[in-house]
């Protein structure tokens, strides 16, 4: 399937890495939220990155003209009846995923795919909110966009061959390096890394070591470049427990059950780097 046009709903962290990987590869992107607050931070949010590369050396000037023009704001989802793609990057709440995809299915052109960056929940329940499940594919990117390499690609129940083949070819353009999940909760990255995030979580709750000394027992101790509790602050609590409950709600197994700890952090609203307090204290 040739893609020209590719659509990304949602302008937000994930979603604006996604509409610059996209346009720097040659696309047009239509980058779309609900207010034109959202997308005008997104925009800024990407013209920051291709600056910083500038600055590095990494691309002209005139290209980074290029690329920003590449790029379309949209704050009206009908606008997607113009992408060959569209992938949805909006927060990890079902209900929202599952209305965002009813209108795609509608505003879209038979054939289009609709892909979605979900962390966790089954591609198999959001195609199933369409007419088109034979186009509905999981195209999950990792944080931050422009600088990891992987790609999960998950097939759904009736994902067709074309379709998955497309999806897998456009992260290879991307410049990214796509693997194969199958559609279980959770997917390959977050079955294994929330569980261990959950875990540190509970330690921290027991009282079997301070924060600093978690993060520094896996940092040091296992060589991971960030602890899993300040991990965690960068992805969001929010959608660390989000995860953790599609997991306990889809294997049904107490092993996923979220950390008390996690919970009230999400309550109370310290929701991390992005709220200013999560596990840490963020200026």
């Amino acid at each position: 399937m040739d893609v020209k046009t590719f659509g990304v709903v949602g302008a937000g962290q994930m979603g604006s890495g996604i509409a610059q990987v996209a346009a720097v590869s040659g696309l047009q992107v239509i980058l779309n939220d609900i207010k034109e607050e959202f997308v005008q931070k997104g925009l800024a949010s990407i013209a920051k990155i291709l600056a910083r590369n500038v600055e590095k050396g990494k691309m002209s000037a005139p290209e980074k003209e290029t690329v920003l023009g590449r790029i379309k704001t949209s704050v009206d989802l009908k606008d997607m009846a113009s992408a060959d793609f569209v992938v949805e990057a909006a927060t990890e709440n079902e209900h929202i995923k599952f209305q965002i995809f009813r209108e795609l299915d509608s505003i879209c052109s038979p054939g289009v795919i609709l892909a979605s960056n979900t962390s966790s929940i089954p591609i198999v329940r959001i195609a199933a909110k369409t007419k088109r499940p034979a186009e509905v594919v999981g195209m999950h990117f990792m944080n931050p966009v422009p600088v990891m390499k992987l790609v999960e690609v998950i097939r759904g129940l009736a994902t067709s061959d074309e379709t998955f083949q497309t999806t897998w070819d456009l992260a290879i353009r991307f410049g990214k390096t796509p693997a194969l999940a199958n559609d279980y909760p959770g997917f390959i990255a977050n079955r294994i890394l929330m569980p261990m995030i959950n875990e540190a979580v509970y330690c921290l709750y027991h009282g079997v070591g301070t924060k600093e000394d978690i993060d520094t027992v896996m940092k040091l101790g296992m060589n991971h470049p960030m602890g899993p509790l300040a991990l965690a602050d960068f992805i969001g609590l929010d959608t660390c427990l989000a995860i953790m409950e599609v997991l306990y709600e889809g294997f049904c197994d107490s092993k996923y059950r979220p950390c008390p700890l996690l919970r009230k952090y999400v309550e109370a609203g310290w929701l991390g780097k992005k709220s200013g307090r999560g596990f840490y204290t963020y200026q």
